[in-house]
């Protein structure tokens, strides 16, 4: 068997594998699906997460597969059963600094729980979709912590994956005035399929002029702004909490769910006049089962927004993939990934 590890800064290698001893309170799922992560990118470059000196981090955390083996204190789980990987319910918070990593042929659970870090696959919905549950599941909190509404009029930065699920979930919810922001024409293609009312390059356009045209204008403190309720950042550039602190409307919020490494400097008087919120989402505390329960719905659009897909044996090459402006999410398939 192989896993996927980071070995050191720019060093990922796909190493031969041994699956750990488990015991009565553990699960092992036979991968099926597992998609990349822009954090997977992320601790690639880093060297790992985590890593003591010499040793190696295994990554992957979008994951689905069947179970092949159910500790005797297990309950609710059965050899056979599809499930989908919470990372965040398992005590080594799976692929992000743990011993275990959802790219491997065949993963340990510790301490598994049916229903919390494993989640029964709904009838019909295929392994590489189910695999979208935690892309998903981020970008519901994401707007979630929006605390948008049918009807509003929201602004969503960055159309990766997970931008891409915001609009996804948005329009889903009735919030079809959503402008969606990127500098790739084809993820802008992919948030107007998806039921974005615009896509604009911001690199192309005047974007406060743009929003005002889209969201309309008011006066807010004797100064001009746009008319959006919500900003959501999921791309992480400098210049977003400026910018929208700057043309913000009185009581609109801005979510930063973007990886930010450096400061950001904000004009607090100018946030002071339009009382807006700024605040932040990561991770999905409680999302999961909801993501779940809509997939029989959405899994037509949720299919969509996978890009490429590759065997597990070509992972490297996923990897330089995931990393172009091209790609959506790219889906890596062990053997069938099938429903």
């Amino acid at each position: 068997m192989k896993v996927l590890n980071i070995h050191e800064v720019g060093d990922v290698r796909l190493d031969d594998y041994e699956l750990p001893e488990h015991g009565p309170r553990d699960a092992v799922v036979k991968m099926k699906a597992c998609g990349i992560c822009g954090s997977d990118l992320s601790y690639i470059k880093w060297g790992g997460i985590m890593r003591k000196p010499g040793g190696v981090t295994p990554i992957g955390h979008e994951g689905s597969g069947e179970v092949i083996y159910v500790g005797s204190e297990v309950d609710g789980l059965s050899v056979g059963q599809p499930v989908i990987i919470n990372p965040m319910m398992t005590p080594s918070n799976i692929g992000s600094g743990g011993p275990e990593g959802a790219f491997v042929d065949e993963l340990l659970v510790r301490e598994a729980e049916a229903g919390t870090n494993l989640l029964p696959i709904p009838a019909g919905i295929p392994y590489e979709v189910a695999a979208m549950c935690e892309p998903l599941a981020v970008a519901m909190h994401g707007v979630n912590r929006a605390d948008v509404k049918a009807g509003d009029k929201v602004v969503v930065f960055g159309c990766g994956p997970i931008g891409l699920g915001m609009i996804l979930w948005l329009v889903d919810r009735g919030v079809t005035d959503v402008v969606a922001l990127d500098l790739a024409q084809e993820r802008l293609d992919r948030a107007l399929a998806l039921g974005a009312r615009a896509a604009l390059n911001p690199a192309e356009v005047d974007l406060r002029e743009e929003l005002g045209k889209l969201h309309g204008t008011e006066m807010c403190m004797h100064k001009p702004a746009v008319g959006t309720d919500a900003y959501i950042d999921a791309a992480g550039a400098a210049n977003i909490a400026p910018d929208v602190v700057a043309m913000a409307k009185f009581h609109s919020r801005l979510v930063v769910t973007a990886a930010y490494h450096n400061p950001v400097q904000l004009s607090l008087g100018t946030m002071l006049t339009s009382e807006m919120t700024i605040t932040t989402a990561v991770g999905y505390p409680t999302e999961m089962p909801d993501v779940v329960a809509a997939m029989p719905r959405l899994r037509d659009k949720i299919a969509t927004l996978i890009s490429h897909r590759v065997p597990f044996a070509e992972v490297l090459d996923g990897l330089k993939l995931a990393g172009t402006p091209a790609s959506a999410k790219v889906m890596v398939h062990f053997e069938e990934a099938g429903a």
